[in-house]
C-alpha cells in the first residue's frame, strides 16, 4: 500500500508540475502533457533497454517452456479472485462464473494453478481489471499519462490499478515473510509479462516512425476494446 501511495503522489507531482501543450493534436489524443509524457516514456524505454528486456530474454534463454508455462499459470490463477470481483462488480454473471470455475479447478486438480486444467474442460480464461469495470460504468479516460516504470496509466487505469491491489485477498492474508512473496510474485510477474511481449515490442519499436505516438494508441485502442468487450486491436500488446 506504500507503493501504491508513492505511485499517486509521482501521478499527481508529474500531473501539477508538467507543462501542458497546446499543439492541437496532442490535445486530439487527449494528451495535454505530451512533452512530459515522450520524456517519461524515453526514461522507460532506456531502461526497459538496459535492464528489462535483457532480463527478459535471459528468462527465457535459462528457465525451460515448461516451467515458464507453469509459472504463468500460477501467477494467471492468483489474479482470479480480482478478476472474479470484477467480473461480479460488472453483473456478469456468466464471466464470473467461468472466473470461480476456473479458480477452483486449478488450485485443486491444476496443483495450485500450476496446471491449466480449466482450459482444458472448456473453461475459458479472460482478463479483467478495475479499470476495465470503471470504463463499463461510464467512467472517462482521463488526460493520457505516462509515468516512470509503470508506463501508460491514464487516471482511470491508474485508479484502476491501486484498487486492483486493495480487491486483492492475497494482500490482506499474513503469513511468514510476506515481503518476500509480494517482491517474488511482482519479479515473476514481471518476467512472464515481459517475455510474452518480447518480440511483440521488437517489432513495433522497429516499424515505427514514432514510436511513442504508437503506443499511446495501441494502448488506448486496447483498452477500449477490453471495455466494449471487443477483440484487442493487437493481442500481443506490449504491457509498457
Amino acid at each position: 500500500m506504500k507503493s501504491l501511495l508513492s505511485l499517486v503522489v509521482v501521478c499527481a507531482a508529474i500531473a501539477l508540475s508538467g507543462c501542458a501543450t497546446k499543439d492541437p493534436n496532442s490535445l486530439a489524443q487527449n494528451d495535454p502533457w505530451e512533452p512530459g509524457n515522450r520524456a517519461m516514456f524515453d526514461f522507460d524505454i532506456a531502461l526497459d533497454h538496459a535492464v528489462a528486456r535483457p532480463a527478459a530474454h535471459a528468462y527465457v534463454d535459462v528457465v525451460p517452456e515448461v516451467a515458464r508455462t507453469s509459472i504463468h499459470n500460477a501467477l494467471t490463477n492468483l489474479n482470479a479472485p480480482v478478476v472474479f470481483i470484477n467480473d461480479s462488480l460488472q453483473l456478469d454473471g456468466n464471466k464470473a462464473g467461468d472466473t470461480a470455475g476456473r479458480f477452483l479447478v486449478n488450485s485443486t486438480v491444476g496443483i495450485a494453478g500450476l496446471i491449466d486444467v480449466a482450459s482444458k474442460i472448456g473453461i475459458p480464461y479472460h482478463a479483467n481489471d478495475f479499470g476495465i469495470t470503471l470504463g463499463k460504468g461510464g467512467a472517462a479516460e482521463g488526460s493520457y499519462l505516462v509515468l516512470p516504470l509503470a508506463g501508460p496509466k491514464p487516471p482511470r487505469d491508474l485508479v484502476g490499478m491501486g484498487m486492483g491491489v486493495a480487491l486483492d485477498p492475497f494482500t490482506y492474508i499474513t503469513w511468514n515473510m510476506p515481503r518476500i512473496y509480494m517482491i517474488v510474485r511482482g519479479g515473476l510477474s514481471f518476467l512472464d509479462d515481459r517475455s510474452a511481449q518480447l518480440d511483440a515490442v521488437e517489432s513495433i519499436e522497429r516499424s515505427s516512425i514514432d514510436f511513442y505516438a504508437t503506443t499511446r494508441s495501441l494502448y488506448r485502442q486496447n483498452r477500449a476494446a477490453q471495455i466494449n468487450d471487443g477483440k484487442p486491436a493487437n493481442t500481443d500488446l506490449p504491457n509498457f
